[in-house]
């Protein structure tokens, strides 16, 4: 397949022996492997919406402080969080953990798989919804175009780089 073809899901079904990406070079499958567990990423969550100690974040998810901290120092090795010391009156110095720019970056992904969940994974509806912090204003996460259009996934197709 030349560089130039374009794949497209709609059109073209592949089997096993014809990976459209390989694993190695697919920046989905590598994320997933950052951050596709579920402790980590309701820590990013708690991060993402401010909740930056790590006692606040261990009550909030009633996660196992061992789980917690491990995947903690990951997202620190791995540079999506980093590590500032605070201290409060008459406390012993502690940590608080916060979104690196490459973890902020992260914050469209979660918006988007938070509405999806939203949608197709509630019953009662949305507990919290993004608003635009001046209007108010519900926001969604879109596909948009080089000219900052919005389109369909329909409207897409794959093509290797």
């Amino acid at each position: 397949m030349s560089q130039a073809e374009t794949i497209s899901p709609q059109t073209r079904a592949h089997t096993a022996d014809e990976s459209v990406v390989d694993r190695e070079s697919c920046g989905m499958a590598r994320a997933t492997e950052l951050i596709g567990d579920r402790w980590t990423m309701l820590i990013l969550r708690e991060a993402l919406f401010g909740v930056t100690r790590f006692d606040d974040i261990q009550k909030n998810l009633n996660c196992p402080r061992t789980i917690l901290s491990g995947r903690l120092k990951r997202l620190v090795a791995t540079g999506v969080l980093t590590r500032r010391s605070y201290k409060e009156p008459g406390q012993r110095t502690r940590s608080q953990y916060v979104l690196t720019m490459k973890g902020v970056d992260l914050a469209l992904p979660m918006i988007a798989l938070m509405q999806w969940g939203d949608k197709y994974c509630l019953d009662g509806g949305p507990a919290a919804e993004i608003v635009e912090r001046r209007t108010g204003a519900p926001c969604r996460v879109s596909l948009v175009n080089g000219s900052g259009a919005p389109i369909g996934v329909g409207e897409t197709t794959l093509r290797k780089a």
